[in-house]
């Protein structure tokens, strides 16, 4: 199962909206068949471990990351194909929470005659697909919120200029969270400030494929010349209720009213749109004004922090803006997920504890 989940985790770019799986084909410690899901629409897991075990399956146990699906989606169902294979015993990670299969491929696979296994590496699985489940269970994705800070606690200097708090090493690292989100969410202060990009940059060998760019704009004030306007890449531009424009400013990009909450655009709308739209993971980068928000409404799930050794003094911007807390009962807590050291920066994973 280890190596069925390494496997999975080789779709980590590519897969969206799908799950990553993997499947690993054996009699006892003899492997036959390997396989992993590449990209959505193409075969399962499943039908590519079959496909190298051949008639070897027969008699075989699977270990698959994932429930079996049941059901015709754009791929037939992959319990069918280990039925037909004649596997004598599935072990499953975790079930699949979707609602067209729920339990549906173990059923058929034990009603077929075949022993079905689960839970063995459970947590891991669902933490590979953190997101899915999160869409799934919650109706909302995860929110990796990505922010970078100088010991002192700050992300740019009093006149905006960041570029750059951290080294190269962690830059590159950033690019490897945006390509295995399903969107990179911004904000027009954030556009007006920097004029970023929010492109994934791998290197070509590297299979990947691009997030989706999504900007809160609520008065509409991201200029033209911005690059998210340039229709390189799929954007959605999440806007308040708000004549339409003269200008032909959003011709290349997608725009939706949402509605609005405290001034501000209703995250929680913006999030159960993006889960609609079969986003998964949803990376933020942005200033303090949206990241403090998104931490305020407990909807930030983990918090991807880079550090690095320098100071920017105390007139310098802060990381987050949070309400004024009146006692230390009130503070936000965070258990410390994972953190090591890129170059000479240091990358802190987060999780609200």
């Amino acid at each position: 199962m280890a190596r069925a989940l390494q496997l999975a985790e080789r779709g980590l770019f590519t897969t969206q909206p799908n799950p990553r799986v993997g499947c690993v084909i054996a009699h006892g410690d003899e492997v036959v068949g390997t396989g992993f899901h590449q990209r959505a629409g193409e075969p399962h897991a499943e039908v590519f471990a079959l496909r190298e075990a051949g008639v070897r399956a027969r008699g075989a146990t699977a270990h698959v990351t994932l429930e079996p699906c049941a059901h015709h989606g754009r791929t037939p169902p992959c319990a069918d194909a280990l039925i037909t294979a004649g596997v004598q015993r599935v072990v499953i990670a975790s079930e699949d929470p979707f609602p067209q299969v729920n339990g549906r491929g173990i059923d058929k696979l034990r009603a077929a005659g075949i022993t079905v296994e689960t839970g063995l590496l459970r947590e891991a699985a669902r933490e590979l697909n953190i997101g899915f489940f999160s869409r799934i269970e919650r109706g909302r994705p995860f929110v990796r919120v990505k922010l970078a800070m100088s010991l002192d606690g700050r992300t740019a200097l009093a006149n905006g200029e960041s570029k750059w708090i951290t080294g190269e090493a962690a830059r590159a690292d950033v690019q490897r969270w945006r390509a295995r989100s399903s969107a990179i969410l911004s904000s027009s202060g954030t556009v007006l400030a920097d004029n970023p990009r929010l492109t994934v940059r791998l290197p070509e060998d590297e299979a990947f494929n691009q997030s989706l760019r999504v900007i809160l704009d609520r008065q509409l004030r991201t200029p033209s010349h911005s690059h998210v306007l340039d229709g390189s890449m799929p954007t959605l531009l999440l806007h308040g209720a708000a004549p339409g424009c003269a200008d032909d400013r959003f011709a290349r990009v997608e725009r939706m009213v949402v509605a609005t909450r405290n001034e501000m655009l209703d995250l929680h709308a913006v999030l159960g749109l993006l889960a609609g739209r079969g986003c998964n993971e949803v990376h933020v980068e942005a200033g303090p004004t949206l990241c403090g928000a998104l931490f305020a409404a407990g909807l930030a799930d983990e918090l991807l922090l880079y550090v690095a050794p320098l100071l920017l003094g105390d007139s310098a911007r802060p990381l987050l803006q949070l309400p004024t807390l009146a006692d230390m009962a009130q503070r936000w807590q965070l258990s410390v997920k994972d953190q090591r050291q890129l170059g000479a920066d240091w990358r802190l994973r987060l999780r609200p504890a």
